[in-house]
């Protein structure tokens, strides 16, 4: 079961590199959580991942077989992306349920019966055109067709965009429901990261087009703490540790120690040692220049 694999996937526009000898697999049966700052590359990885985007250099597979313009592996994949009523594609002038419909033909595992609760569940108009919906009607078309897909591997960008929180959590219970029942492969990329960070049995972080880790969520957060106290003490009970984004409080200051195997926080010292969230691991990565 070899999953969905990039390869030294290399992407330029011009001169800009935007994606740098990216190497990532996808297993079976699981949910993946992607994220990344802006431009790091996300939405460029996601779309070569299915083939809507062709890589400058490197290849994807998926249980083997090339995703480049090959049905059989594309009938595997469905990519849902954002709508954007200002682009010009031709979607934007159709109406929801004509959307539905071309997507029932072109994704060959397609579940009418899903996709029919789904649209009553979040009240959706299906009479209504793409370019009338709001932010979060048009979220909400993009997660029925990921979801009614039944696609093998299922790649969502920015799925809860413009959704209120009660829509965002009713999408991560259907999403949970849909993967208990199935085993399917998610791969979710989004911004709001604490929502999600329970949902996400992995998580990616991508940084200026390279992948900066993929590991376990839960073994991730178990690795990651904050230290905090006077310098002197922070600094020699981390020393010899990983550590980012080092930050000033007040007479003190406050680092993240990334714990490799067999390390710890010299906790005989004068200082304040305590568990991370998933976005604070994140800044600390992603954002040295910023504060936590």
């Amino acid at each position: 079961m070899e999953g969905l694999v990039c390869k030294d996937i290399i992407k330029k526009y011009g001169k800009k590199t935007v994606l740098d000898q990216v190497d990532l697999s996808l297993d079976h049966g699981k949910i993946y959580g992607l994220i990344g700052r802006n431009g790091a590359g996300k939405t460029t990885l996601l779309s070569i991942m299915t083939a809507q985007n062709p890589a400058t250099s490197g290849e994807v597979t998926c249980d083997g077989l090339p995703v480049w313009e090959n049905p059989k592996a594309l009938d595997k994949i469905c990519f849902s992306r954002e709508l954007n009523p200002m682009s010009g594609m031709s979607a934007n002038s159709m109406k929801v349920k004509e959307y539905l419909k071309i997507a029932s033909i072109y994704f060959p595992n397609w579940d009418p019966a899903m996709a029919d609760r789904l649209t009553r569940l979040f009240q959706l108009d299906v009479k209504k055109r793409i370019c009338k919906l709001s932010k979060g009607m048009m979220s909400m078309v993009t997660i029925i067709v990921a979801l009614a897909s039944k696609a093998e591997f299922t790649l969502l960008d920015e799925p809860v965009a413009g959704l209120d929180v009660v829509a965002r959590e009713q999408f991560y219970q259907i999403l949970l429901e849909e993967f208990n029942d199935t085993g399917r492969t998610f791969l979710i990329s989004t911004h709001i990261i604490e929502e999600a960070a329970n949902v996400f049995e992995e998580v990616i972080m991508i940084d200026k087009g390279r992948i900066l880790l993929k590991e376990n969520t839960e073994e991730l957060l178990e690795k990651c703490v904050y230290v905090s106290g006077r310098d002197d003490e922070v600094d020699a009970a981390v020393r010899g540790l990983e550590t980012h984004h080092a930050e000033r409080i007040g007479r003190g200051k406050l680092v993240m120690a990334y714990l490799k195997e067999g390390q710890s926080v010299d906790d005989s010292r004068d200082v304040d040692i305590r568990p991370m969230t998933l976005q604070q691991v994140f800044v600390a990565l992603c954002g040295e220049e910023e504060h936590v």
